[in-house]
C-alpha cells in the first residue's frame, strides 16, 4: 500500500529514520509540510496518510477515494474528521499519552525558570556582570523557594499526576482542582493539564484570574486556547500574577500582536515540551506498531470505532 506523511518535521527534522514505517509500505514519501491547498494532490492514490497537524476533513477525505487509513504523530486527533472517516469506512488511530515525562519535566523546568530566573543571571555573567560585581553573589529578580509553596492542577491524568509527584518531592502542597476548586485555584502555582474542549475553552478568563492569589503564577503546557490571553496580559502587566509559564498559546506559531510575547513576567517556549528525542522516536514506534495492526486486522489505538 502507499503512504504520505503530510507533515513529519516536527516529529524528525533529520535526527531520527521512518525505515521502520516506510518498510510496511509499498511506496512511501515525507513531506515536512503541507498546505490545505496541497492535500489532495498530495495523498494522490494512497491508501495511507499520515498526519500531526494538517486538517483533514470531509471534503478531503471523499476527493480521495483509494484511502483507507489515517495514523496521527500525536496524542490529539480533532484536525481529523473522526465522523466522516467512520462514515467513509477509514480508520484512524492516534498516539496516546506518549509524552507525559517529557511534558511534567518542562512544566516544572517553566516553574523553575519562574522562581529563579536561571536564564536570566546565566546571561548576566556572560555579560560580565558578576566579573565586575563587589560581592561574590547576586540576584536581578527575587529568588522564590519551591519548598513550603502550593500547586494547583488542572487535569488529573497521566500529566497531572506525575506533576503532583516531582512537586511533591521539591516538597509543595498539591491542590487537585476536581477534588477542591478553591484550594487549586488559590494555590501559589495553578498548573494546566486538561485536554481542550468546547467547555473549557479560555476557562481561564478575567474571573478565574481574579480569584488567584495575588502573586501567583500560571503554567500551561497543556492548550493555548484554555486561556484568554488579553486576561492573562492584564493579570502579568497588573501585578496581580508574578509571572506565567507557557509551552502552548491561542495561535501557533503566535501572530506579531500576541499581548503575551511582550512581557517580562511571561516565559513562552515554542509547543516544544514533548519533543525530547526519546519521545519523538517513541511516537515513530507506536506509528509503526498501530500500521502493523491495521494491516494486520486489529484495533490498536483506533479512534473511529
Amino acid at each position: 500500500m502507499k503512504a504520505v506523511l503530510l507533515d513529519g518535521y516536527t516529529i524528525n527534522p533529520g535526527d531520527l529514520s521512518w525505515d521502520k514505517l516506510s518498510d510496511l509500505c509499498d511506496g512511501f514519501t515525507a513531506y515536512d509540510r503541507s498546505y490545505n491547498e496541497d492535500l489532495v494532490s498530495r495523498i494522490g492514490d494512497c491508501e495511507i496518510v499520515f498526519t500531526s497537524k494538517t486538517l483533514i476533513t470531509r471534503q478531503v477525505m471523499e476527493q480521495v477515494p483509494n484511502l483507507q487509513y489515517i495514523g496521527l504523530t500525536a496524542t490529539g486527533y480533532n484536525n481529523v474528521d473522526v465522523a466522516a472517516a467512520k462514515d467513509l469506512g477509514i480508520a484512524v488511530t492516534n498516539i496516546p499519552a506518549y509524552a507525559t515525562d517529557a511534558v511534567a519535566q518542562h512544566t516544572l523546568a517553566l516553574m523553575l525558570e519562574l522562581t529563579n530566573n536561571v536564564g536570566l543571571h546565566n546571561a548576566s555573567v556572560h555579560g560580565g556582570e558578576w566579573e565586575h560585581n563587589d560581592f561574590f553573589c547576586y540576584w536581578k529578580k527575587p529568588i522564590t523557594l519551591l519548598a513550603g509553596k502550593s500547586i494547583g492542577i488542572i487535569g488529573y491524568g497521566q500529566i497531572g499526576q506525575k506533576v503532583g509527584q516531582i512537586a511533591e518531592a521539591f516538597g509543595m502542597t498539591v491542590n487537585v482542582y476536581s477534588r477542591d476548586r478553591e484550594a487549586a485555584v488559590k494555590s501559589d502555582f495553578v498548573s494546566l493539564h486538561c485536554p481542550l474542549t468546547e467547555d473549557n475553552a479560555h476557562m481561564v478568563n478575567a474571573a478565574f484570574l481574579a480569584e488567584m492569589k495575588e502573586g501567583s503564577f500560571l503554567i500551561n503546557t497543556a492548550r493555548g486556547g484554555l486561556v484568554d490571553e488579553t486576561a492573562l496580559a492584564e493579570a502579568l502587566q497588573s501585578g496581580h500574577l508574578a509571572g506565567a509559564g507557557l509551552d502552548v498559546l491561542g495561535t501557533e506559531p503566535p501572530e506579531k500582536d500576541c499581548p503575551l510575547t511582550k512581557l517580562e513576567n511571561c516565559i513562552i517556549t515554542p509547543h516544544n515540551a514533548w519533543a525530547p528525542k526519546e519521545m519523538r522516536q517513541m511516537v515513530i514506534d507506536v506509528l509503526t506498531e498501530n500500521l502493523k495492526s491495521w494491516l494486520s486486522g486489529g484495533t490498536m489505538n483506533r479512534r473511529d470505532l
